[in-house]
């Protein structure tokens, strides 16, 4: 990578040195900042889908520009009360609340447009000063750093614009900085072409991962079984020595749990494991968030969980994506969104988790808990569901270890492939921090 002749030190920490030639100068020298302030008792019905003015809003902002299509429009009486807002071409956007620091550049505008409140307009006041060069100096380490030291110790996340002004960075000249520009839009949408295709690789590996364990606890491993009509349209045909039953001629328990009187101290930070939906995020509980005491234990309606039981959560928002399922290695207690089953000695324990977990989108269909305010399994429904299943234990064995080798040969690239996402968001943060600062040059 190229340098420049000479450097001299900026005289900002998070900068540190710049080219001899470049300037520093704060927002407020070069730029117009503005934001919304209220709007006069703006309602619901006053959003339009077609009107005088686009209403821009942070959840427009799409890559570095604005999502027009999807804009919200306003009427021109509203659109008039506040000319500081109405936007131009080449106008640079940045959220100030919530999600703070989002950027978007002002382009292709084709009727009037201003902004709701939780944005500020940043324009260029100066013929030799870009916003196309700012955007990438508010997408910099800098701007974070920045950021990050003048909201020491706020917990309120909200880009005051008394501060955002005196933010100091790096001018080149206007035809230096339109180059930087032009060399970052470029370098920065190569990586996030290879970032998209690196995660769209990982869900077709996640997809392929759900077909392996499908067609093993639905078919079996052995591609030239001998298959016969299961009875069930889902299910289709089966191996031919497999049979199907519900659920509840192969449990032989279900236990649920309770939350013991939070207001009560002496019932938690004990040495008893208690598991809520929160801990449902491994295959195997080892350990809790929380812990109960023995006194909690005797006092609420939580009960004390063997090991080697299959917990499942049956109320909870997970459930509008997932069907989360795990072996307990140790004794746990439950709260009351979750439920122990315990299998017969027909099913080994993790053949059943794997049947579950290659059936969950249809199981959470099918036993899904009508008019629940919470996603929830209706135990009954659970009950009833039908799955097909081989006496054999050598064969559910079997299954299991084909399961695991390929989920885990899968996991492993999916691993690899989100170590290289990482690399590449490092690698190009840090080249627009280089470029931007001077450290660089292209």
């Amino acid at each position: 990578m190229k340098k420049y002749p000479k450097y001299k030190p900026s005289g900002v920490e998070w900068i540190g040195e710049i080219p001899e030639e470049w300037g520093l100068k704060k927002i407020k020298h070069l730029c117009y900042v503005k934001g919304r302030v209220g709007w006069k008792g703006l309602k619901a019905s006053e959003f339009l889908i077609k009107g005088y003015s686009y209403l821009v809003t942070g959840t427009d902002f799409k890559e570095g520009s604005i999502d027009w299509e999807n804009c919200y429009q306003i009427d021109e009486e509203r659109y008039l009360e506040d000319p500081y807002i109405q936007l131009r071409n080449d106008d640079l956007l940045i959220t100030k609340d919530g999600t703070i620091g989002k950027l978007a550049i002002v382009e292709g505008l084709d009727k009037p447009a201003c902004l709701n409140s939780g944005i500020f307009v940043v324009r260029s006041l100066k013929d030799n000063f870009s916003t196309r060069f700012l955007f990438w100096i508010l997408s910099s380490e800098v701007f974070r750093s920045y950021n990050n030291y003048t909201s020491f110790g706020s917990t309120i996340q909200h880009l005051y614009q008394n501060v955002f002004v005196e933010f100091n960075f790096c001018v080149p000249q206007k035809q230096e900085q339109t180059t930087i520009a032009n060399y970052l839009d470029d370098k920065t949408s190569t990586i996030d072409l290879l970032i998209e295709k690196k995660k769209k690789l990982i869900e077709l590996l996640k997809e392929e991962s759900k077909a392996i364990i499908n067609q093993a606890v639905t078919r079996g491993i052995d591609p030239n079984v001998k298959l016969k009509p299961s009875g069930i349209e889902w299910l289709g045909d089966i191996p031919e020595h497999w049979e199907v039953k519900k659920l509840k001629y192969l449990i032989d328990s279900v236990k649920g749990g309770g939350t013991p009187s939070t207001d009560k101290k002496d019932y938690w930070n004990g040495n008893i494991p208690w598991v809520s939906p929160k801990d449902m995020k491994v295959s195997y509980i080892e350990n809790t968030e929380d812990y109960l005491t023995n006194l909690a234990l005797e006092n609420s309606a939580t009960t004390l969980i063997p090991e080697k039981k299959l917990l499942v959560v049956v109320r909870s928002g997970i459930l509008k994506h997932s069907l989360p399922l795990a072996i307990n290695n140790i004794p746990v207690t439950l709260n009351q969104d979750m439920k122990a089953i315990s299998p017969n000695d027909i099913l080994d324990i993790e053949y059943l988790r794997w049947k579950l977990t290659g059936v969950a989108n249809l199981l959470l269909v099918q036993c899904k808990k009508i008019g629940a305010t919470v996603d929830s399994i209706e135990m009954e429904k659970l009950m009833s569901f039908s799955i097909s299943f081989t006496k054999h234990k050598v064969e559910q064995l079997q299954i299991v270890q084909h399961i695991e080798t390929e989920t885990k040969r899968i996991d492993g690239t999916i691993s690899k492939i989100e170590q290289e996402i990482e690399l590449l968001w490092e690698y190009r943060t840090a080249l627009i921090s280089e470029v931007v600062t001077g450290k660089i040059k292209v």
